[in-house]
């Protein structure tokens, strides 16, 4: 018989593990496991192993609510993340919990169950909950570069860093221009003989400073009192940007640019490389703490160069200009690929289940889909803030569940109209927009990109709206089973 629990958690990442410690948290009693694909957990942060891997977002609100981050830096270093996720796994008493090794490749609901296919072995649950992210952890985006067979150097991609890779001396190219290039291009500066940074087109960078000063000053603060008070602050200034950049998008490009500026007073190189022809945030702002990267090409020892690929040749890669970069080793930071639900194949009661077709409901479910849930952070904030909403509004869907006797709930959709759930316009969302679900053109169908609204109206949202919940089975008779 498959191992069974009232809620399996797919995942042992960021999410996976906060998912867990609010269920023993609010709902103690509750038996759960968490499937992880991977030998160890962390998620991203296990997963990414290229020279100076850190947050994009600072960590007094990529860390845990429940269990403040109280490290000196406010953007951390990839390590630093993968030990705060372990040691709140076994702060917690959540890794004991884990099956390692067991990736999920899909999971059938029938009898109101999921019935969850692993590569190690079949289990079954209540409730499945899919807190794997939304990357593709086993392909990277690699665009088809013509003439890469001719380069007689190196070429790595970020998500599969070989180690031990030695790039001490050499001249390297790391194209593109994202958060994934941004952190290489300063990390790698000090050992290399030169990194230049080849983007197709430029970025919108923000320099932010790598410690925060307000909670510096509140360390002699009660911990948790401290934490409080930093991540209102962040929230609120991360919001407000957000907002003036929506409906102002010349003055946050100012702003954007004046704080570079300081890092950079080159005002005509800015102009050729870091103005970009879209607006802030249109795509994820990058930031680079300290404004490190503009350190790095101010110093002589990093460039950008802004033009098209024509072909890779062997000593390095032709413009389409016909200037050619020479190269020893040749980064590929291109993007990432998207992948809803953890790759996870869905059925219910035998009909496939196709997350294109469906839409979300309240960023958490999918309409038609029974006790099922899923994972996704904010596309402008941490992603703990919505993660962290999303396992709290799952706990109170399965208390409910539990007083009215409901063996299962299933949103309801409204007909209306439909657009995308992501709503940037960066290359890896636009690849991948077929692939996830829809969001709607009301509440509770739509996903706001607002944690001040969420925050507030989740925590009071109505679990019964548009919602089907379904009584529990009646036991079977020993006449029956007869």
């Amino acid at each position: 018989m498959p191992e069974h629990f009232d809620v399996l958690i797919v995942g042992a990442g960021l999410s996976g593990i906060g998912a867990a410690w609010r269920l023993r948290q609010r709902r103690p009693g509750t038996t759960y496991a968490i499937l992880e694909a991977r030998a160890a957990m962390g998620g991203t942060w296990d997963l990414f192993r290229y020279p100076g891997v850190r947050s994009d977002s600072d960590m007094f609100t990529l860390g845990y609510p429940f269990r403040p981050w109280r490290g000196d830096r406010s953007m951390a270093a990839g390590d630093a993340i993968l030990r705060y996720i372990r040691d709140t796994a076994d702060e917690g008493g959540i890794t004991p919990h884990i099956r390692f090794g067991t990736r999920v490749t899909a999971a059938s609901w029938a009898d109101s169950r999921w019935t969850v296919t692993t590569g190690n072995g079949t289990f079954t649950c209540d409730f499945l909950y899919a807190c794997a992210g939304y990357y593709d952890y086993a392909h990277g985006y690699q665009p088809d570069f013509p003439g890469l067979d001719d380069f007689r150097g190196t070429l790595v991609h970020p998500q599969f860093w070989p180690a031990g890779l030695d790039y001490a001396g050499k001249r390297v190219v790391v194209i593109g221009s994202g958060a994934t290039a941004v952190t290489l291009v300063p990390a790698m500066a000090p050992e290399a003989a030169h990194v230049t940074m080849l983007q197709r087109s430029p970025t919108h960078v923000l320099v932010r400073p790598g410690r925060d000063v307000v909670a510096t000053a509140l360390r002699r603060l009660p911990p948790r009192v401290a934490s409080k008070l930093v991540r209102a602050k962040n929230i609120l200034v991360a919001q407000g940007f957000y907002r003036l950049s929506r409906r102002r998008p010349a003055t946050a490009a100012a702003v954007v640019r004046r704080l570079a500026l300081t890092r950079l007073n080159d005002p005509a190189y800015l102009d050729e490389h870091f103005t970009p022809t879209y607006g802030v945030w249109d795509q994820r702002l990058c930031a680079v703490p300290d404004g490190d990267l503009f350190t790095a090409i101010r110093d002589g020892s990093a460039s950008v160069v802004t033009a098209r690929i024509d072909r890779f040749v062997p000593e390095g890669i032709r413009l389409t200009g016909g200037r050619v970069l020479p190269a020893d080793v040749v980064v590929s930071a291109t993007g990432l690929s998207l992948l809803p639900i953890g790759g996870i194949e869905l059925t219910v009661d035998g009909e496939k289940v196709d997350p294109a077709t469906r839409v979300a409901y309240r960023g958490v479910m999918l309409s038609g889909v029974p006790n099922l849930a899923y994972c996704i952070g904010y596309t402008n904030a941490s992603w703990t803030l919505r993660a962290d909403l999303s396992h709290r509004y799952v706990c109170r869907l399965l208390s409910h569940m539990d007083r009215h006797g409901y063996a299962t709930a299933t949103p309801q959709e409204r007909p209306g109209p439909r657009r995308p759930l992501l709503d940037l316009t960066s290359g890896y969302v636009q690849r991948a927009l077929d692939l996830f679900p829809q969001q709607g053109d009301r509440d509770p169908w739509t996903v706001k990109q607002s944690y001040l609204r969420d925050v507030l109206l989740t925590p009071r949202a109505d679990v019964r709206r548009d919602m089907a919940f379904g009584p529990k089975p009646a036991p079977v008779r020993e006449e029956t089973r007869r």
